[in-house]
């Protein structure tokens, strides 16, 4: 079993950055892949950015290309989500997932990952 707790949401107008953390604990020496997914009431969670110590590959969804960067820290158990410019667009839930299985990060991000944190929210407006 894996915890994982998310923290570094909150509001910022367009252009402006965050920055989530994600603290993994618990079976953390069984950990492949990490990532982050976005939820929004009545939807399907999307995979935002994932990577995996499997193949040494890190996805990122169209969307957040060239704005997002994950950077990981396997001694500390902690995987990071810098977000910077910002769009209304990205306003939802981000929740940190974890996954004991090997594979690639793109395929973590399409299906999923077996642990997940709770979230915290990310709201962009004016």
């Amino acid at each position: 079993q894996v915890q994982l707790v998310e923290s570094g949401g909150g509001s910022v107008q367009p252009g402006g950055s965050l920055r989530l953390s994600c603290t993994a604990s618990g079976a953390t020496s069984h950990i492949y892949a990490m990532g982050w997914f976005r939820r929004s009431p009545g939807t399907e969670p999307a995979g935002v950015s994932c990577t995996s110590n499997s193949d040494g590959s890190t996805y990122y969804a169209d969307s957040v290309k060239g704005r997002f960067t994950i950077s990981r820290d396997d001694a500390k158990n902690t995987v990071i989500l810098q977000m910077n410019n910002l769009k209304p667009e990205d306003t939802d839930l981000y929740y940190c997932a974890a996954d004991f299985a090997q594979g690639s990060s793109r395929h973590f991000c399409r299906y999923g990952m077996d642990y997940r944190g709770k979230g915290t929210l990310v709201t962009v407006s004016s």
